[in-house]
């Protein structure tokens, strides 16, 4: 009997990699991570996924003496998979760390993705075209299936040069196309994520390790750039605002108007609305193109590393494959012996490990745009690195970072009312009948305003390194009245970074309304999805209907 393949994963401690080990047994086979340099020697095949800086990754390696046994095990002809930051690195070098040379596996370097004519980073599920014909049979990727993306920085695709012998797919984003998978020899790699890509990546991620995907040196007439084909989908996510009830279990709930609480006349308790992995995987299993899970309760009577939310996303990893995002209390944390300091940077760690993707900073967020607004005033750099958001960025990459947004109007007559706040012209009329609003922003789940406004927010927060705005509004929380167009089209216009339309959505309509006015970049809902009084298939169907580009499911 062929004793089974050894199937080791290359991890310098890049964050989520949970996702790829749960994924890798989905497929019914086992994975055993690489820890000293003799593994090496062991693995017939590695895995080798990345996420942040093309510099941390490199040196990680380096400190772990981990850069010339790669180099051997690939010089042995073993096959090797690299995931995003795991495939930049097999290059000759990237602008995002420029004094960090790469691997030299693939000829070429990485560039920053032009922020000047698209958001960046290039975030959400996009076509993988094949460039040319092999006489080997290849992955299993193509066709009309979507893949997750989330990067800043990116290999231009030029079909010249080398490219000829390595370029395995492409991908249009915007006016840029770039190389979306490689594969040379016995060198396999992905710029997206395939255990963030549904039944796609799956199949991507089966094909490496089921198959000796060894491509021969042959030279191939591959595709020129034009006629790459832009095929970017709007992205539809499920929220679920999790807390714990009376009794102490933890529950999907919703607010009217962040109030999650029943009425009086029918007992008050916590809205309960079923429980949180359950609902999370009808969701990925309908078709949401993320979940994000917001941790409503504090959790502060339990050490940090006994947190449910935990579990939930390790529970949730095991069976969704889709991106996980996970907002509340992403902040220094002391547990309740106060010994044991947590600061955001490992609290996100340690949500990353569990199964996060990202993570969202509410309040936080808020605390560190006033700092930043501050030191502006003082004259002094707005940004020194102490903040949780850069901190997090730094690590983990930008895309790691959402800033959750609760804002609420305040309606003046004039902009003259308010001179240090951005006011806009308002569709929606204040009670006196006013015609301005600037929107203000709050802490603690809403109960505390603050004085300063979304626009001073999000373009604080886009400097100090957030890379995605989920941008709600207390206002239309819960009304089922559609999404407040003013906001999104004024945060949509202020920064450069993915945005995220949230609150307020009651029906297939209003997901068409805000993307078509706003081209927002995600649209976000949660009651209607629990309630099943509008299902994302439905809205996935109207929005194809109306010729937006959507992801859907095999």
């Amino acid at each position: 009997m062929e004793a089974p393949q050894k199937l080791y994963l290359l991890d310098y401690g890049a964050g989520n990699v949970r996702s790829l080990v749960n994924a890798v047994e989905k497929l019914g086979h086992t994975i055993t991570h690489i820890d000293t340099v003799e593994d090496f020697a062991r693995a017939d095949k590695i895995i080798f996924p990345g996420v942040g800086a093309f510099g941390y990754a490199m040196q990680a390696l380096r400190n772990k003496g981990f850069v010339e046994p790669l180099l051997a095990y690939i010089a042995s002809g073993r096959p090797l998979m690299g995931i995003c930051v795991g495939m930049q690195v097999l290059f000759e070098g990237s602008d995002e760390s420029p004094d960090e040379p790469g691997l030299g596996v693939f000829e070429g370097r990485v560039e920053r993705i032009d922020s000047s004519t698209k958001t960046v980073p290039h975030m959400g599920w996009n076509a993988a075209h094949v460039v040319g014909a092999h006489t080997t049979q290849g992955p299993d990727m193509g066709g009309d299936r979507r893949y997750y993306f989330v990067h800043s920085y990116a290999v231009p695709y030029t079909a010249c040069g080398r490219q000829q012998k390595f370029v395995h797919t492409a991908t249009r984003y915007g006016d840029e196309v770039v190389v979306s998978s490689a594969w040379q020899k016995n060198v396999f790699a992905t710029q997206f994520h395939p255990e963030k890509s549904g039944a796609a990546g799956l199949s991507a991620l089966q094909s490496f390790i089921e198959r000796d995907l060894v491509r021969s040196s042959d030279l191939v007439e591959i595709s020129a750039p034009a006629t790459i084909e832009a095929a970017l989908t709007k992205r539809v996510i499920a929220c679920l605002d999790v807390r714990a009830n009376d009794q102490g279990d933890l529950v999907v709930t919703k607010g009217d108007q962040y109030d999650v609480r029943e009425s009086s006349e029918a007992g008050g308790d916590v809205r309960n609305l079923g429980k949180p992995v359950d609902l999370a995987k009808r969701y990925f299993e309908e078709g949401a193109d993320e979940i994000t899970f917001l941790n409503i309760t504090s959790f502060r009577n339990m050490p940090f590393a006994d947190t449910p939310m935990l579990d939930v996303l390790r529970q949730a990893s095991r069976c969704i494959f889709v991106p996980l995002t996970i907002g509340g209390g992403v902040r220094d944390i002391t547990d309740p012996d106060g010994q044991h300091v947590w600061p955001a940077v490992e609290v996100a760690g340690e949500y990353f490990r569990s199964g996060a993707d990202k993570v969202s900073i509410g309040s936080d967020a808020v605390y560190a745009a006033e700092t930043y607004w501050q030191r502006v005033a003082d004259g002094v750099p707005p940004t020194d690195g102490t903040t949780a958001i850069e901190q997090i960025a730094s690590r983990y990459g930008q895309q790691a970072v959402v800033i959750s947004v609760d804002p609420r109007r305040v309606y003046v007559r004039s902009p003259s009312d308010a001179p240090s706040h951005h006011v806009i012209a308002t569709s929606t009329p204040g009670p006196q009948g006013e015609a301005f609003c600037w929107y203000q922003c709050t802490v603690k789940g809403g109960r505390e305003p603050r004085d300063i406004d979304v626009r001073q927010l999000v373009t604080a927060c886009e400097a100090l390194g957030a890379g995605e705005v989920l941008l709600n509004c207390m206002d239309r929380d819960g009304t089922n009245s559609g999404y407040e167009t003013d906001l999104v089209a004024d945060t949509k216009a202020a920064v450069t970074i993915p945005v995220i339309a949230s609150s307020g959505a009651g029906r297939v309509e209003h997901f068409s309304d805000i993307i078509d006015r706003t081209d927002v970049d995600a649209v976000l809902a949660a009651g209607i999805f629990h309630r099943r009084e509008v299902p994302i298939a439905d809205v996935k169907r109207h929005m194809a209907e109306h010729g937006i580009p959507t992801r859907t499911v095999e």
